[in-house]
């Protein structure tokens, strides 16, 4: 049995902030997967199913932000987890936006919520980083943690759930280069053959086009005789 974490605050109103990409990235896990419908307990939503050969517990925290690790800690206790068993989804202003690493230990980075559960479980639990950009002034991350994805990052938003839910049972199963693949082929897929081939064979016929314009142009111009080739000469 193993624990995924997403971290975000609860409420309509906080529902498509930034700060909230890991409830998000929960909540597509949950519903693609056929997961139980969610639940209050241990302080937060918990919802239960099975990722490839996985028992998961998924767990948002209705703690808010900055005690997200009273949550965690209550429920992996309870089940007699390590840190180790956990892993957590959380946004990351240092990737950019659609941009996703999975890392194990390490410092919170300053991340409010990674903060609380680093008081209460330790440092060696499992991170899903999913990049959301930074606002480029370190005064202006607060209200842009906290406010709305535009509707235009849907392009980049959309696809990055859809390859975190394709890849969520590599990752259960702790493959984490499989899992980042996954969500690779959703966000940036490579091009397809018949697009190379259209593109090859445009490329063709301008050339070939370029070639009989030139040699219309040759046959086109009359063969001068020599005699008038030295009359031009006294021109």
């Amino acid at each position: 049995m193993i624990i995924f974490v997403g971290l975000g605050n609860p409420g309509g109103k906080y529902a498509r902030n930034r700060h909230n990409i890991g409830f998000m990235a929960l909540d597509r896990i949950a519903q693609d997967h056929g997961f139980a419908p969610w639940r209050a307990k241990f302080q937060g939503q918990v919802s239960e199913g099975r990722l490839g050969r996985q028992k998961v517990l998924l767990l948002k925290p209705e703690t808010f932000m900055n005690r997200s690790g009273q949550a965690v800690g209550e429920m992996m206790r309870f089940y007699k987890l390590s840190s180790d068993d956990v892993t957590v989804f959380h946004d990351e202003l240092d990737l950019a936006p659609g941009k996703c690493r999975v890392k194990s230990g390490g410092g919170h980075a300053g991340h409010n919520g990674l903060r609380s559960i680093h008081g209460h479980i330790g440092e060696s639990y499992r991170r899903v980083r999913l990049g959301i950009g930074h606002p480029g002034r370190k005064e202006a991350v607060p209200g842009y943690v906290l406010h709305d994805f535009p509707r235009a990052d849907d392009d980049w938003l959309l696809p990055l759930l859809d390859g975190i839910s394709d890849g969520a049972a590599h990752l259960a199963e702790g493959d984490n280069g499989k899992f980042q693949n996954a969500v690779a082929l959703r966000v940036a897929p490579p091009r397809s053959s018949n697009t190379t081939a259209k593109a090859e064979a445009k490329k063709q016929a301008d050339a070939a086009s370029s070639t009989r314009v030139e040699d219309k142009t040759s046959e086109e111009a009359p063969a001068r005789s020599p005699l008038q080739k030295l009359m031009d000469k006294f021109k």
